[in-house]
């Protein structure tokens, strides 16, 4: 099947002493998505506006477990990764008591 993503708008890099990456919007077969790219590495992922949403769910302990294997799963090669989480249960946010 052929690739039929189109970008929606150019890239913009972010980055810092450690990490590079290019991100942008594009648009796909299955809907928008943003398009989070490591050069360097040759790591890439689109992720779909609920999988980008429940980033904002996680606690900075979550990415500093990312960060374990700083470089990614050894067993990954790398490529593109179309991640929509339409069909994985997620856990909803857990929101802070009123009482505190």
């Amino acid at each position: 099947m052929a690739d039929e993503t189109r970008a929606a708008d150019p890239a913009v890099d972010v980055g810092n002493e450690f990490a590079v990456v290019s991100v942008r919007k594009v648009y796909t077969r299955n809907g928008e998505r943003l398009e989070i790219v490591s050069p360097r590495l040759g790591y890439a992922i689109r992720l779909d506006a609920l999988a980008l949403e429940s980033l904002t769910w996680q606690t900075m302990e979550t990415f500093t477990k990312f960060l374990e294997e700083p470089f990614g799963p050894h067993d990954r090669p790398p490529g593109v990764v179309d991640v929509s989480l339409r069909d994985i249960p997620l856990r909803p946010p857990t929101r802070p008591s009123e009482d505190r």
